[in-house]
């Protein structure tokens, strides 16, 4: 991973996120010394929200076929959350 510092940014702008993306897909922000941010293409974004997706719709199969889940009303459902 790229390592972008704020000073760069703030100095070169965009130019600095084009050129640390330009070896990896992801980069560093890094303010005072400690990284905080990371910056990344568009498509590599969509692509991780995509496997992210793709996980919670594997866990929630998972959950369907062990039983682990309720099928009821909306009314049902909020009068369960109450008596919680």
């Amino acid at each position: 991973m790229s390592n972008i510092s704020a000073n760069d940014l703030k100095t070169k702008g965009i130019a600095a996120i084009e050129l640390a993306l330009s070896s990896a897909p992801e980069a560093m922000v890094s303010v005072r010394g400690k990284d905080r941010f990371v910056v990344m293409d568009i498509a590599h974004y969509h692509y991780l929200r995509e496997c992210e997706l793709d996980a919670a719709l594997a866990q929630t199969r998972a959950d369907l076929t062990a039983g682990r889940a309720v099928q009821e009303s909306p009314e049902a459902h909020l009068a369960r959350l109450d008596a919680l």
